[in-house]
Order: C-alpha cells, then sequence, then structure tokens
C-alpha cells in the first residue's frame, strides 16, 4: 500500500505563494512508473484537477493555475512538489496529491488509486 502525505499548506497573502511538497511512503519500490498529480477542493465546490506530472517529467496544468503553479517530482526522494506562484482567494481550498494509475496524470479523479489527507492553503489579507 502507498501513503501520501502532504504539507507546506498555510496562509498567505493575496501574491504570495507557496511550495507543497507529497511524499510517498509504504510500497515506493515502483514510484516512478507512474504519473503523480494534485487536486484541490473548495468548500462546496468539486475536486478539481490543478497540475500533474508523468514518470518523463512532462507537466500538466489546469486551466485555472496555467502560468502561475509548477510541478515537479523527484523519484529518488519519492516525492512530487507544486510551487503556487501569484496566489489569489480563488485558490484557497484543500490541496491533495494523488497517484495515478498510468504513467500520465489525467484531469479524472477516477484515474488514480491512491490519496494523500490534503493539506489546506488560505489566500487571505
Amino acid at each position: 500500500q502507498l501513503r501520501l502525505v502532504e504539507s507546506g499548506g498555510g496562509l498567505v497573502e493575496p501574491g504570495g505563494s507557496l511550495s507543497l511538497s507529497c511524499i510517498a511512503s509504504g510500497r515506493t519500490e515502483v514510484y516512478s512508473a507512474y504519473g503523480m498529480a494534485w487536486f484541490r477542493q473548495a468548500p462546496g465546490k468539486e475536486r478539481e484537477f490543478v497540475a500533474g506530472v508523468s514518470v518523463t517529467d512532462v507537466t500538466y496544468n489546469g486551466d485555472s493555475v496555467k502560468g502561475r503553479f509548477t510541478v515537479s517530482r523527484d523519484n529518488a526522494k519519492n516525492a512530487v512538489y507544486l510551487r503556487l506562484n501569484s496566489l489569489n482567494p480563488e485558490d484557497s481550498a484543500i490541496y491533495y496529491c494523488a497517484r495515478s494509475k498510468s504513467v500520465v496524470p489525467t484531469p479524472r479523479e477516477i484515474d488514480y488509486d491512491s490519496w494523500g489527507q490534503g493539506t489546506q492553503v488560505t489566500v487571505s489579507s
């Protein structure tokens, strides 16, 4: 079983930045063989795809964060990261990392089989 733990969330002012981390533990022997992604869910809204990275380090961004967020991975550390820049209040949400069932990330939750518990990001002045 793969366990994913996110960290790095917090309170930030509009225009600020944050860096999120997701570390995998447990059955990580094939961690590098799967795509990884970040999703987020704001109160009263559905969970949405934020960004993902394939096994060949090709990255994908959701439309709402293009140009502002950057996803990356470090297979040696069993980690995936999300750098959030130019934050605005609409970015406030719980951010989750997830492991894809395939080598590439997709925007669909059904394509993921492991999820972290999430880390809260709040953007407010």
